[in-house]
């Protein structure tokens, strides 16, 4: 894979010196043109082939039009169409797209540059300016929003083009700054024109086509060298170094000043201007990224509060999604040809006060903020700011439109201290008789029952027939503004009509300034009927609304006296409609709301408050309990941790306790009461304890955590190998981070191997120690299968593949480690179809994300030799692996399609089940064929080749081939209940002694019987099959014991072999036996053919035998399974 991406470097900066040779060498034709050409008066002046040269010219400029153009620009004369020809070849650049074609204009231009040095150039150079020079503001003020858009898109495609067109002429000394200087100023000062005249960075993507091509001659950047894998020749230490480099590869290396076409201070200037450029694009694309959120939770508020999102809205949104991604891509490209980093966007958040505010969302943040007390009333700092920060309308109105001057601000002063005290008797005496109340408040059901009928007739007594709830009176229509003056009334109407849509601070804080200006009291009363009609389905308005009430009662006090007696009287008519549950449902979320919030703002008083919650606890059954869930969940915890209304309020709490407890109340109404005690009164809960770590514990953490990166990493290692590495904490913590990959940005894991590549060198007891704690990881993660941990096992498995990518573990432990993957937990470690398993359910595809991470890591260095056959033979069962799941969610299907296409582009997956378990049944014969070749030469030959048949191995684990030295198929299963092993098999491979006598006996008659049959077919064969038959027949059973015996004599001894030779008379078949000496060639060639017979005769017998083992293995393995499943021990003796 290094060598591939070598390559692949090499060639672009082979290309790139191929280029600048022609540019240097055309630059120097230029320089000095040769002096032998022809005279004018020699060259063809009609007209007709010079009017077809321009139109040529004005057509295409490309390479298919150079040979012609430049033949006849040779050929003809061309002096009094010198300004034809050079406007003519401004429009056929515009044919120009492809490297091949701008050369070929370069030549062209150049060619004629060398005959018309005077006239020619500066005439092209003044048309290339204008070509792409920016629209003027004035031609763009005159276009709509549709067609500046669609001329911006025409004028890059047709700019674009020329601007490389330049950028070659510049290097090739057609342009010039000065005669002495190249034409890279001139470059630089036509892009920075381009580019700081357009507001809407519409000419963005000309600087990214101008980079692309040119970064290297202009800006004196060339790409960093970035090889995936460690050559096998490096030498661990000496990583880090290289990258570290790295990234400042990029720029001014490798640079001869003597052979650059362009000066080094227009460079540098070039570069500076491109990043500060890059630095505005950045700014840019953070404000639009803002202005996006902002939008989005616009969007969200206007669905809530109205259901829908309109049209326009949406199409708006959409419009401004689009400008960003594309505003985003073009940002992403300049930072990746700048080789600068890009600048990193604000999580998308929703902070929406007409959300949070009032509806105590944000208790979850309130321990982050440290600005609040820790029994402050308030759950966050938002929700503080909006009821205390109130502003006062003195410093936005004048004291004569609210009613106040100097005399009647005193005498109003003196009043409202009059009535503040008696405002304060009062709440004393309805607070004295409170407390009586609760003291003689008792759970008795007769004193309840008494409390209720002592309180009825004075609610009906105060209260006089009141109107259903939510159901405005017929008012007349306002009049139209044709028809009266815009006056107080109709400002006053805009401005209701405005309120619906006030949902944040600013809006409502601005309308309650503009109905200062219209204060009147039929204002005041007009505004309050609004506030009691608000609809049921608004509850989002309602703290808003309260605050508007609360900004205008410091001014304007009969306002929230009006409003808290409407909302009281609505309490009262539900109080006594309570009977009635669905119809008045939200009309009381609305009351217990609105109620809760003013209380907030100070609007309603304490006694009034807590008033009702008494009135709720004396009826605690249905909708009371509701109302008093509301009230608690309102301003609970304001009551409780204000002063004044701390001890009555916990002693309403205890009271609701105490008949909470003494009551049998259904589910719903207990989860009530239960949420909306806790949420006023929370547990009171410690601070969480920081855990203390020593110094050098939290200097490696700081290291590896925080500093590790790119440009870091060779400092790093510096740092870590002058630690006490003889120190056990040191280590200890050292083995901790580095086996804790998941800790660390998940794009620093392939730093983190880089690190213990790097340390192997001088610790290799460290790395082998996080190279078998991080496969330990990956086990126990197989065995539990913790939901909470899936993101850790993504990151061990990304480090494994890091770790054999930089060379210190091997291929065999990745393919072990894919195996267990897929194989881990099931029986046999064959997965079966929607077999459910408590480790690997049908529905659960979390491994197959495991083994796309490693493939993804790792795969594509296992493209050659004996590895790649090792991922085929493991994709065959992965894939049969897929086809035992469910259907695959989307998601998982595109990171399968991926991994599977950046490895084995041309594989496809089988789409059934069937087709799987073929291919992997014929993986097995296959693996199961080359075992038994090379099964009884060496059983240890590859124990220690790292990349030797693994997958034959692998399979015949599968398989349980090996069945004496396999016991881990037996152990992976699931273990009996008991600890007891109930099972013993005892006959197993080394216990086997072979076939008896008898059996080989009967073996070798029914052999002798296939060969000598004697059936008309078998007369019917050719010389050729007649001999091989003769030469391999079998002596029968009594010649052959004849022949045993008589061998047993010792011919042998006397230098003679006997053979027997077979005769046949009518059915009848003879034998006679023939003396030859041993040493002739017929007597050895015998005795070498009948020893090869004997060793693969005893293979086929091993083969027949080892198959027999196997069956009977699996019986007994079946009867096991068969047996434990039916809860019955057997213990079997062979």
């Amino acid at each position: 894979m290094d060598t591939t991406q070598g390559a692949v470097q090499a060639s672009k900066l082979d290309d790139e010196a191929a280029r600048q040779a022609k540019r240097v060498k055309l630059k120097e034709f230029n320089d000095n043109p040769p002096l032998d050409q022809q005279e004018t008066a020699k060259l063809d002046s009609s007209l007709k082939r010079h009017t077809a040269l321009i139109k040529r010219v004005k057509q295409s400029m490309a390479a298919d039009n150079r040979d012609h153009i430049m033949k006849d620009i040779e050929t003809l004369s061309l002096e009094k169409y010198v300004d034809e020809i050079a406007g003519a070849a401004v429009e056929g650049l515009a044919r120009c797209k492809t490297e091949r074609d701008i050369w070929g204009a370069v030549e062209i231009i150049s060619s004629l540059h060398r005959r018309f040095p005077k006239s020619f150039t500066p005439a092209i150079s003044s048309l290339l300016a204008s070509a792409i020079a920016a629209p003027t503001k004035a031609y763009l003020a005159g276009l709509t929003p549709e067609q500046r858009e669609k001329e911006d898109s025409s004028r890059v495609s047709r700019q674009r083009p020329i601007v490389r067109v330049c950028a070659e002429l510049a290097l090739v000394g057609i342009i010039r700054d000065t005669p002495e200087r190249s034409g890279g100023e001139w470059v630089m000062k036509a892009l920075k024109e381009l580019l700081s005249n357009d507001p809407t960075l519409s000419s963005l993507p000309l600087l990214t086509t101008f980079l692309k091509s040119y970064s290297r001659p202009y800006l004196g950047i060339v790409p960093p060298a970035s090889n995936k894998q460690v050559s096998s020749g490096s030498e661990p230490g000496t990583l880090s170094d290289s990258v570290a480099t790295g990234d400042h590869s990029g720029i001014l290396q490798g640079f001869d000043e003597g052979k650059e076409l362009v000066e080094q201070d227009i460079r540098e200037r070039f570069r500076r201007m491109c990043e500060g450029y890059f630095e505005s694009v950045s700014k840019k694309l953070m404000i639009e990224h803002k202005r996006l959120q902002e939008q989005d939770r616009r969007n969200h508020e206007a669905y809530i509060r109205s259901g829908e999102i309109f049209e326009d809205r949406q199409q708006g949104y959409e419009k401004m999604t689009k400008n960003y991604e594309k505003l985003l891509a073009s940002c992403q490209s300049l930072s990746e040809l700048l080789y600068l980093p890009l600048p990193k966007l604000p999580t998308s958040t929703q902070k929406s006060d007409s959300i949070q505010i009032g509806s105590n969302q944000g208790s979850l943040l309130a321990e982050s903020d440290e600005s609040l007390p820790p029994g402050s009333k308030w759950v966050d700092e938002e929700e503080r700011k909006f009821y205390e920060d109130i502003p006062d309308l003195k410093d936005f109105v004048p004291a004569s439109v609210l009613g106040l001057n100097e005399s009647t601000q005193a005498d109003g002063n003196s009043k409202r201290d009059e009535e503040d005290k008696e405002k304060e008797e009062r709440e004393k005496e309805e607070i004295r008789k409170l407390e009586e109340e609760l003291k003689n408040l008792s759970v008795d059901g007769a004193e309840l029952s008494q409390l209720e009928t002592e309180d009825v007739p004075e609610a009906e007594e105060d209260n006089a027939p009141t109107p259903t709830p939510g159901t405005p009176k017929a008012t007349t229509p306002p009049l139209s503004p044709l028809l009266a003056p815009q006056g107080p009334s109709q400002l006053l109407t805009a401005l209701l009509a405005k309120l619906p849509d006030a949902t944040n601070r600013t809006l409502i804080d601005q309308a309650a300034v503009d109905f200062a200006f219209l204060n009147s009291k039929a204002a005041r009363k007009r505004l309050v009927k609004f506030m009691v009609q608000v609809p049921k389905n608004r509850t989002d308005l309602l703290p808003h609304y309260s605050r508007l009430i609360g900004i205008l009662n410091l001014y304007m006090p009969d306002m929230g006296t009006e409003l808290v007696a409407a909302l009281d009287d609505e309490f009262r008519y539900l109080q006594k409609k309570k009977n009635v549950v669905k119809e008045f449902t939200e009309t009381r979320m609305k009351n217990a709301a609105f109620l809760s919030n003013l209380t907030k703002f100070k609007v309603v008083p304490s006694y009034l408050i807590l008033h009702m919650f008494k009135v709720c606890l004396d009826d605690f059954a249905g909708t009371n309990i509701e109302n008093l869930a509301l009230l608690l969940e309102g301003c609970g915890r304001f009551l409780l941790r204000s002063e004044d209304t701390r001890e009555r309020f916990a002693a309403m709490l205890e009271l609701m306790k105490r008949k909470q407890s003494m009551q049998h109340l259904d589910h719903r109404h207990q989860l009530l009461l239960e949420n909306a005690y806790y949420q006023c009164n929370p547990p009171e809960r410690g601070p969480r304890q920081e855990k203390v770590r020593p110094p050098i514990e939290l200097f490696i953490r700081h290291l590896i955590y925080d500093v590790l990166s790119k440009k870091a990493i060779d400092k790093v290692l510096k740092l870590l190998r002058k630690l006490d590495w003889d120190d056990p904490h040191v280590r200890r913590v050292l083995n901790k981070v580095f086996a804790k990959p998941w800790k660390i940005r998940y794009s620093n894991i392939g730093l983190l191997a880089t690190l213990t590549y790097d340390l192997q060198r001088y610790r290799p007891a460290f790395s082998i120690a996080v190279v078998d704690q991080v496969l330990e990881d990956i086990r126990r993660g197989l065995e539990q299968n913790v939901y909470s941990t899936n993101q850790r096992r993504l990151a061990t498995v990304k480090y494994l593949g890091e770790l054999y990518i930089y060379r210190l573990i091997g291929s065999g432990i990745i393919f072990d480690t894919l195996w267990s993957i897929v194989t881990f937990g099931h029986p046999e470690g064959r997965p079966m179809p929607q077999q459910p398993l408590p480790i690997d359910m049908p529905d659960d595809f979390f491994r197959i994300r495991l083994v796309c991470v490693v493939l993804d890591t790792c795969g594509m260095c296992f493209d050659r030799g004996t590895q790649k056959k090792k991922l085929d033979s493991f994709l065959t069962f992965f894939f049969y692996y897929i086809q035992c799941k469910e259907p695959l969610p989307m998601d998982v299907e595109f990171m399968l399609t991926d991994s599977i296409e950046a490895v084995r582009p041309k594989l496809e997956m089988p789409k059934t089940l069937e087709a799987a378990a073929i291919a992997v049944d014929d993986m097995f014969s296959a693996a199961l064929q080359a075992a038994g070749v090379v099964g009884g030469q060496s059983d240890d030959s590859d124990d220690d080749d790292e990349d030797g048949d693994r997958p034959d191995e692998e399979d015949e684990e599968d398989e349980d081939n090996e069945a004496g030295d396999n016991d881990s198929a037996l152990n992976d299963r699931p273990g009996s209940p008991e600890d007891e092993d109930v099972i013993v098999a005892s006959n197993s491979a080394q216990e086997y002694l072979g076939p008896t006598e008898e059996a080989e006996a009967d073996f070798m008659k029914e052999l002798a019987k296939m060969v000598t049959d004697t059936s008309a077919e078998s007369r019917k064969v050719d010389k050729k099959t007649a001999l091989a038959l003769w030469d391999s027949a079998v002596i029968p059973p009594t010649g052959r014991k004849k022949r045993v015996g008589e061998e047993g004599g010792g011919p042998a001894d006397e230098g003679v072999t006997n053979f027997v030779v077979l005769t046949k008379r009518g059915n009848k078949q003879m034998t006679r036996q023939i003396a030859v000496p041993s040493a002739s060639t017929l007597a050895i060639q015998t005795r070498t053919a009948q020893l090869q017979d004997k060793v693969e005769q005893q293979q086929l017998k091993q083969l027949v035998l080892n198959y027999e083992q196997r069956e009977e293995l699996e019986e007994l393995k079946a009867l096991e399974a068969k047996h434990r499943n039916g809860g019955i021990k057997i213990r079997l003796v062979g």
